[in-house]
């Protein structure tokens, strides 16, 4: 087929044909580039693999403490979490999206002020997020699965809002500490395309910083859980 393309015949043909002809004839991605480009359309952007948090970035959320840090890749999923922000959001070692955490935690709505606010303006920079890679499927799927799984997320995402936000700030009333309000930085991780590092400051004249060196410290107080009897064998 190349050859027929190279030689100016005119022949229309669909992404799903030219991405059937790569996987047949195994072409690698600079040749499947050249295959769509013949075809006269735009090769889709390759979906980047998945690859480890860098160590520099590792550090940094680490470091941060005892202040709330985090890193989502471009699909929202958490990808490094430090100590403070497990214990100030509720992300426990099996929240792998805050996105699915904000929607369908109940930590989430029950301590958030403003939450409905929160939830147009996230969803409005997941749509955003979504744009920005047109030939990425994962973005509609997982809308499609947000929509499915909450209520609130589908009628948000029915209005459309479009947003982006690389700074605010962020109050919630936690159960053992009280209210909390933080200023929040969101910065780019340029080893990791579309992923961002979140960064949370006690904001000044509130007593956030003191509530949370004691919510930190209670934590460190507290005995770890027994371990757990092994199961018999039947």
């Amino acid at each position: 087929m190349s050859s027929w393309l190279e030689q100016g015949r005119d022949i229309n043909v669909s992404a799903d044909v030219l991405d059937a002809v790569a996987r047949v004839l195994r072409l690698d991605a600079a040749e499947r580039e050249h295959l769509y480009l013949l075809a006269g359309l735009n090769p889709p952007q390759a979906r980047p693999a998945e690859r480890a948090v860098p160590a520099g970035i590792r550090r940094v959320v680490d470091g941060w403490l005892p202040r709330p840090a985090y890193v989502i890749d471009r699909h929202w999923k958490l990808i490094a979490v430090n100590r403070a922000a497990r214990l100030v959001f509720g992300y426990e070692e099996s929240a792998h999206s805050c996105l699915v955490s904000f929607f369908t935690s109940a930590h989430f709505r029950a301590s958030l002020c403003g939450w409905e606010d929160a939830a147009r303006q996230i969803v409005g920079q997941f749509r955003a997020d979504a744009a920005r890679y047109p030939d990425d499927p994962e973005f509609g799927r997982l809308a499609q699965d947000m929509c499915a799984a909450s209520p609130a997320f589908a009628a948000v995402w029915a209005e459309h809002p479009v947003g982006a936000a690389t700074e605010g700030t962020k109050s919630l009333r936690h159960p053992g500490a009280g209210e909390l309000t933080f200023d929040y930085t969101m910065l780019p991780v340029s080893d990791l395309p579309g992923a961002r590092l979140l960064l949370y400051t006690p904001a000044e004249g509130t007593p956030t910083e003191s509530r949370l060196a004691g919510l930190l410290k209670a934590a460190d107080a507290e005995p770890p859980a027994p371990a757990r009897a092994p199961v018999p064998a039947s």
